[in-house]
């Protein structure tokens, strides 16, 4: 079975900490997702897994 492996809250909470304190605009979708090492998966694994539920 195909388990998302999402980042630790601990490090979602520092990302969003640190973000917070940046006055540059949002990063895109994508490069939040590297920054948290999250980028690892693949849009087609993301797919397989909506369509598992």
């Amino acid at each position: 079975m195909f388990e998302i492996k999402y980042p630790p809250k601990h490090l979602v909470r520092e990302y969003l900490e640190r973000r917070s304190r940046d006055t540059a605009p949002p990063p895109t979708p994508e490069e939040i997702r590297r920054q948290l090492g999250w980028g690892m998966l693949m849009p087609s694994d993301l797919e397989l897994a909506n369509n598992r539920s």
